[in-house]
Order: structure tokens, then sequence, then C-alpha cells
């Protein structure tokens, strides 16, 4: 009995201590400052317990977190039966002090009060606020601490008050209306409504300039939401109209699992007020309407819309909300209108037509067929001329295409039909694989007039001219071109910048003529080209067969003193060049059985159209040395005379005028 009296007396020693610490103000006075350093250790703000008082059957606490935020609690409890009656008063006076508790920027003040009764099996939560200068009532009801019931009116709020609150700039301004009405929130059980209106809405564009980079004019909105809960079902009826813009949506969504029955529409002036929502840079005005119906395993999305003034209408196929496959019309899309829409420059007008029926679209499985075709099409001569610095004007050019792409394996097979004024370009098949980015591509163009490219060549030339080649570009560019031209053949390949080429059998008269350059000589030209187009440098190494010269003041002038007809010589011989840019330095040195003809450093430029070239032609065993000087079409041919009379033929031309004034006096 003795150690019976022990325990008993160290138990009851025991509960009185819990009580006096627990429940008295000596008690509070002790576990005070341990609270107080708990809540500043959790909120990380110099936060301070301005009242603690704890009794068998009431509390009161007041929190300040932080300096000007307060937390006032305080009523009445029962240990035994678990339940409370108390009121609170959150009045936080500067929130962006609570930052490190909140983990997100706010601005301003908050305040609500309420009270809450019931116990832990049941409790319910009454309060109002002025959250966004509005007025704000509510009642939560709770059972095992878990929500089962909403009921809040929110009347005049602000919404450049609500914006402020949460750090951002007044982008708009509205008054808005909230009323949320759920008296059951228990999943799978939902029972109730939600309705909410903005109106008298503005959007600052000072803030939506400054902020997002966007310009829009004044703009006013007003917006109505209506939404309704039972059980599993969301029936909801959406719109927001302003002077820009017109949304509206109404149907039926299940969230869980995921079913939809819905239609939507889209009538925007202007795009570009969109930007901080959907983040692309684009303008113009837009018409979409459509349905999306369905669930997760079979979602199906259909859409109508005049993009660009086009007829286009869409419908995907999706699962697991990840298209499967894609059907989609486009007629008559105007490409200039489509160009101003995602700001571009005005490069072209025509009419853009499109097919697409991808019975597969999963990325890593494209299959399907896309036909398109531009009608109409005419380039904007004046704004190409000056983006790209042409040396003159660009002539009107129309064109028109027509194009089918296969899908299959990840590789798209596009078959190309080009045409215009200024050339024609077909392909048969080039294969683009989605996977790595590599292209390979055959293609035929056909050039009716090549004089039409002055104002890209810099160099007035006649006739057609066509080529044939492949294209192909993994991690370098690779280009190979063939045709038939002058006579001969041309063959050559480019491997990124290095531009290499050969030419056989090329015949000069048909070359020069080509070029509009005097046909000056008649002969066989074969030739190798290696030229560096980033450098704009290259070598030019040629041979000349057969070659007979057309008339030309040089060669009459020798025929007159040497009696050697120049013309019915047969040249052979070398002609080779050294490219740097505009300026060509060139060599030819030509020999027949009787004369050779022979230059070095001859200076061309083809952009001033101007030569310089000391020329030597050896007769036999007299030498002439002439200058040609200017226009490349008709320079000017001086001759060395003093040189020329001191040789062979020249002492005997003096003998003749000698012999010629004698007569004569």
């Amino acid at each position: 009995m003795k150690y019976l009296a022990w325990i008993g007396a160290f138990l009851a020693f025991l509960v009185v201590t819990l009580y006096i610490v627990a429940f008295t103000p000596v008690g509070n006075a002790l576990l005070k400052p341990m609270v107080e350093a708990k809540i500043q250790e959790q909120t990380k703000v110099d936060s301070k317990l301005e009242t603690f008082s704890l009794s068998m059957s009431d509390f009161e606490i007041v929190l300040e977190l932080d300096k000007g935020n307060l937390i006032i609690a305080k009523g009445g409890y029962s240990i035994f039966a678990k339940s409370f009656d108390a009121s609170y008063e959150i009045n936080f006076k500067n929130l962006k002090a609570l930052e490190p508790i909140l983990n997100m920027p706010l601005n301003g003040a908050f305040n609500t009060d309420g009270t809450i009764k019931g116990d832990l099996a049941f409790m319910k939560i009454d309060g109002k606020s002025s959250v966004g200068d509005g007025d704000t009532s509510y009642s939560v009801e709770l059972s095992d601490l878990n929500p089962t019931s909403i009921i809040a009116n929110m009347k005049n709020a602000s919404l450049a008050s609500l914006l402020y609150l949460g750090a951002k700039n007044p982008y708009a301004t509205a008054d808005i209306n909230l009323d949320i009405n759920l008296k059951n929130i228990t999943p799978h059980k939902l029972d109730g409504e939600i309705k909410l209106s903005t109106k008298n809405g503005t959007i600052n564009p000072e803030f939506m300039k400054s902020d997002f980079n966007v310009t829009i004019p004044k703009t006013s909105f007003n917006m109505n939401l209506d939404a309704k809960l039972k059980g599993d079902d969301l029936e909801y009826s959406y719109d927001l109209a302003s002077n820009l813009f017109k949304i509206e949506s109404s149907g039926k969504l299940i969230p869980e699992p995921f079913k939809a029955d819905l239609k939507y529409a889209l009538d925007i002036k202007d795009l570009e007020v969109l930007k901080p929502i959907t983040g692309a840079d684009i303008r113009g005005a837009l018409k979409l309407n459509g349905t999306l119906s369905g669930d997760k395993e079979k979602l199906v999305v259909r859409a109508n819309s005049d993009v660009a003034a086009s007829q286009t209408t869409i419908e995907a196929l999706l699962k697991d909300f990840v298209p499967t496959s894609l059907r989609a019309k486009i007629t008559n899309l105007d490409v200039a209108k489509l160009l101003y829409m995602i700001k571009q420059p005005h490069y072209a007008d025509a009419l853009f037509s499109a097919e697409a029926d991808i019975s597969d679209a999963r990325a890593d499985s494209l299959k399907g067929e896309v036909k398109s075709s531009i009608a109409n099409g005419v380039f904007d001569s004046a704004y190409l001329s000056k983006e790209y610095a042409f040396s003159s004007l660009m002539p009107k050019s129309t064109f028109n295409a027509q194009t089918t792409t296969v899908l299959k394996d990840g590789v798209a097979d596009t078959k190309v039909d080009f045409n215009s004024n200024l050339a024609n370009l077909d392909i048969k098949s080039a294969k683009f694989n989605i996977k790595d980015g590599s292209l390979k591509s055959d293609y035929v163009v056909d050039i009716s007039d090549l004089n039409s490219l002055y104002f890209v060549t810099n160099q007035h030339m006649r006739g057609a001219f066509a080529a044939k080649g492949e294209l192909s570009k993994t991690k370098d560019l690779d280009f190979t071109l063939f045709s038939n031209v002058s006579g001969g053949k041309l063959d050559a390949k480019l491997h990124n910048d290095d531009f290499s080429a050969n030419l056989s059998d090329i015949k000069t008269t048909k070359l020069l003529y080509m070029l509009m350059h005097p046909e000056v000589v008649d002969a066989t030209l074969n030739a190798k080209v290696n030229y560096n187009l980033a450098q704009s440098k290259g070598v030019f190494d040629g041979d000349i067969i057969n070659a007979v010269f057309a008339k030309n003041q040089t060669f009459d002038l020798i025929k007159q003193f040497t009696k050697v007809d120049m013309y019915r010589e047969n040249f052979n011989g070398k002609v080779g060049a050294n490219i740097n840019k505009e300026n060509i330095l060139a060599s030819l040195d030509m020999r027949s059985k009787e004369t050779s003809i022979k230059t070095k450093d001859t200076k061309l430029n083809t952009k001033t159209n101007q030569m310089n070239s000391d020329l030597t032609i050896v007769i036999k065993n007299d030498t002439v040395n002439a200058n040609l000087n200017g226009d490349i079409n008709s320079p000017k041919v001086s001759i060395d005379l003093e040189k020329f009379l001191k040789s062979e033929t020249g002492k005997k031309v003096v003998e003749k005028i000698d012999k010629l004034f004698k007569k004569l006096f």
C-alpha cells in the first residue's frame, strides 16, 4: 500500500504540473517563448506572440507575423467533447513581408474575420472579407477536416486591386462578381453552381506596351461564366466580349474519367492582344469555331476558320490528348494576309490551297499525304529589289506551283512543279528526314530567257538555259549541276562553300553570244573552275582548241604591213584567270604555225566592265605589242609603233614609205 500511495502521489503531482503548465497564466508564460521560437523557425520571419492564453475551456492567441500582420483567434472549447466555438481575425497590412511564408510575391493588404464552430467530425467556418476592395462572404463546411461544401459571394471586387495584390501591374480594370454555391464538393458527388461575371472591363494599353511590347487600342470587355456541377458532370456556358475579340463556349465536361461534348467560337479582331496569353507574336483578325467531343481514348476536335481570308476546315483525332490522325483542307488562303499576320515582309501575292490526310500523326511514325497548290502568284518586285540590293529592279514576276508530299516512316517525300515567267523548277523526289533533318532531292531547272535574270546576275545574257542535278543536306551541303550549254557540257559541284566545274567542248562563239559579248573568236574551250563562295575567290584554267579570230583592227594592221593573214591561222593554247570578287587577273597564251598571241596579268573588272591588257603578237620573226584598254565590249587598241618599226617588217614598211616620198618629190 505504501508503494501505491507513492505512485498515486507522483501521478497527482504530474497531473497538477501539467495543468499548471498548460492551463494557468504561470504555465502559459513558460510555454509562450517556446511556442514563439517554434513559430519563428517555421515561418522564417520575425514572428511574435503578443498574447498566449490557454485555459481548460477557452483560449486567446494574438500572433504578429512580422510588423503589421496580425492573426487573432479566441473562443471556447471542450477537451472531452472535442468541440469548439471560436472567432478569428486576420489583418495583414503588409503582405510583401509574408513572401518567405507564402513563397510568392504579394502586395498591399488583406483582412478577413469570422467564426469556427463544431468538432473534429464536423465544423463550419463563416467569414467575410474586403479582398480586392469588394465585399466577400463565405461559408465552408468540413467533415473529418475535409471540405464538403463551399458557399461564397464576392461583390464588386476590383480586378486592378486583385492584380496589385498578386504583385502584377494593372493590365486591366473591371468589376468582378462571383457566386459559389457548392452544396457538396465530395468527389463524384458534386452538387452546386458557380457564376462569375466581370463588367466595365478595360485593358491598359500602357502596361501592355511596356510589359509585353504589344500595342493595342483602347479596349473594353465583359465576361460571364455559368457552371453547374452534378455528380461527375460539369455543364457550362462562357462568353467573353470586347471591342477587339469575342469568345464563346458551352457544353458538358466530365473531368475524371475525362469526357467532353462542347462547342466553341472565337472572333478576334486583333490577335496581337492575345500575345500575353498565347506567347505568339502574330496580328490581324481571325474567326474560328468548332466542336470537341469524345473521351481520353478518342477525342475528336473539329475547327472551321477564315484565317487569311481562307476557307479552312480541320478534324483531328486524339488519344491520351496526343494527335493520332489529322484531316485538313485549306482553300484560297491569301498569302499576303498570312505574311502580314505572322509579321513577315510582303514577299508576294498568291492564293494557297492544300488538302492533308494524315492517317498517323504521331511524331515518330508520321504517315499520310499532303497536296498543295499556289495560284495567281506575283512577287513584290519593288520590295525584293530593295531588300536584296539587286543591281536593277526585278521585273514583274508571276508564278504558280503544285506539290505532293507523302509522309512515311519519318520521311517527307515531296514532288514539286513550280512555274514562273523567270524560271521553271521540277522536283520528282525531295526526301526530308524529319528525325535527323537531312534532305536529298533531285531537280530540273529551265530558264527560257537568261536576260530576265539580269537583276540577279548583273550580266546581260540571251538565250535559254536548262540544268539538272541533285541537292543533299546532312552535316554538309552538296549540290550538283549538269547542263548542255553553248554546244558543250557543264558539270559542276558545290560542297558547302567550295564550287568546282568542268566545261568541255564549249563553243566560244555560242558562249560569247549568250553573254552578249563580241564574238571575237571561234574555238572549242575545255576548262576547270574552282571557286569559294564565302571568300568570292577562285581560279579558272582552260585549254583553247582550233581558235579562229573574227575581224579586228589589230589583225587588219598586221595583215596590211606583214602580209600575214592571221584570220587563216588556227590557234591552240591556254587561258587562265585568278578571281578575287569582281577583279579578275587573266592570262592568255595561244600559238599557231607562224604566230602566237600572249597576254599576262590582264585586268578585268566585272563590276565596272573595264579592262586593261598588254598583248604581245609574234608573227614569224616580228613582234607587235598592243594595249587594250577601256570597256570590255569595245576597248581602245593602241600599238607600240616604236618597237614595231625596229623590227624587220617595220624596216620594210619604212623603206616603202621612203620610196613613196621620193617618187612624190
